[in-house]
């Protein structure tokens, strides 16, 4: 095209004016790369479907993280703050002889400027059987009798889990009834070495296994008759209506659970908490949004009857899945925050569970207190 202003097209030359196969004898021959363009038209058609693949993945990628920076704006509501039923994720170190006196003087000490009432100790983890051996957890009982002493009002929960055979070849079997059975022999044998209750972390958990949820209403059974606390660790709800089918589609592991199979999970425990974190955001604002979401989608199907806690990440990594640099406890706390004010603001039997004691920071412990505690 003639970019001169005022002017017509460019005048063609008579020998030219012809296409290539109808040049005369003699003409010149396109130039080489245009001869190459002209006989690659699949290089086009490559490029325009790279392009569109492109798009297709983007804009709704680009959407989403517009919608949760959008979820994390606004301010929570008065009154929002602890319910004093919040948790923490204790190692192993706890129950294996690796803690002394000391050190429960000085957790109860942390604990006291807290909301925290449940410990969820390390005490498996369960063998594939389902079977759990005593050696797991030696030091139980001191642990729980000082704290029983030390802190009346504080429950004390054995931690257990395995990794379920639902991706590989190796791990637990929940659909073999005799797996089911011995778990719950494990935990009426655990229950009888003092534990206030029992929480169970089963992963990776797909959405809609009803075998689990038959693992749920024999170990409630036991618990209820036991006047003791059947808890869970559970799986982020999907944050578009059915994308664990599409993630476990494109990744080979779904990874969220669908909203109603976490209703179904919440009705047959007496405690759930949320591992909100782990999210694969890149920013604090769009992890705070999307904890916001994640609270707001758990508080809709959560029974009130049910603890409902939703999970903050005191620990500290790079990897996939999870950037320090955005999965903060400031973000997680405000999240949690407007997604009650938005969603039950008054909801009592509500809280946060921080994982993990171990790798907590004085900063994790600072912005829980100041954000969550006050």
């Amino acid at each position: 095209m003639n970019t001169d202003s005022g002017t017509g097209p460019d005048p063609v030359e008579p020998e030219r004016a012809t296409t290539p196969d109808a040049a005369p004898e003699g003409a010149d021959a396109p130039p080489e790369k245009e001869r190459k363009r002209r006989g690659r038209p699949w290089v086009r058609r490559t490029r325009r479907t790279a392009l569109a693949v492109v798009l297709i993945v983007l804009l709704p990628v680009l959407a989403s993280q517009i919608a949760l920076r959008v979820n994390y704006t606004g301010d929570p509501a008065d009154g929002t703050y602890t319910r004093n039923k919040d948790a923490i994720w204790l190692g192993h170190a706890w129950v294996d002889g690796r803690k002394k006196d000391a050190d429960v003087t000085a957790l109860v000490k942390d604990l006291g400027t807290t909301g925290i009432r449940d410990l969820y100790v390390h005490s498996g983890p369960l063998e594939h059987d389902g079977t759990l051996p005593k050696s797991a957890y030696p030091r139980a009982r001191w642990f729980i009798d000082a704290m029983h002493r030390a802190a009346p009002g504080i429950r004390v929960q054995a931690w257990l889990g395995d990794v379920l055979a639902t991706e590989g070849p190796d791990g637990m079997r929940l659909e073999r009834p005799e797996t089911r059975a011995a778990i719950v022999t494990s935990t009426r044998q655990i229950l009888a070495t003092g534990y206030d209750g029992v929480h169970f972390d089963l992963e990776p958990l797909h959405s809609g296994d009803d075998d689990y949820l038959t693992l749920l209403d024999d170990l409630h059974a036991l618990t209820r008759a036991q006047d003791a606390q059947l808890s869970i660790a559970a799986h982020q709800i999907d944050p578009l209506p059915g994308f664990h089918s599409f993630w476990g589609t494109v990744a080979g592991h779904p990874k969220w659970w669908s909203q109603k199979f976490f209703g179904q999970v919440a009705r047959r425990v007496d405690q759930i908490a949320v591992m909100s974190y782990d999210t694969m955001q890149p920013l604090e604002s769009t992890y705070g949004g999307y904890v916001a979401q994640q609270t707001s989608l758990a508080l809709e199907v959560t029974p009130e009857s049910t603890d409902l806690l939703m999970g903050m990440p005191f620990y500290h990594e790079n990897r996939f899945g999870h950037w320090n640099h955005a999965e903060t406890v400031g973000a997680a706390v405000r999240g949690v925050r407007l997604g009650l004010s938005r969603t039950d603001a008054d909801r009592a039997n509500f809280g946060v569970a921080a994982y993990v004691d171990f790798a907590a920071t004085e900063s994790d412990w600072a912005a829980y207190r100041s954000g969550w505690v006050r």
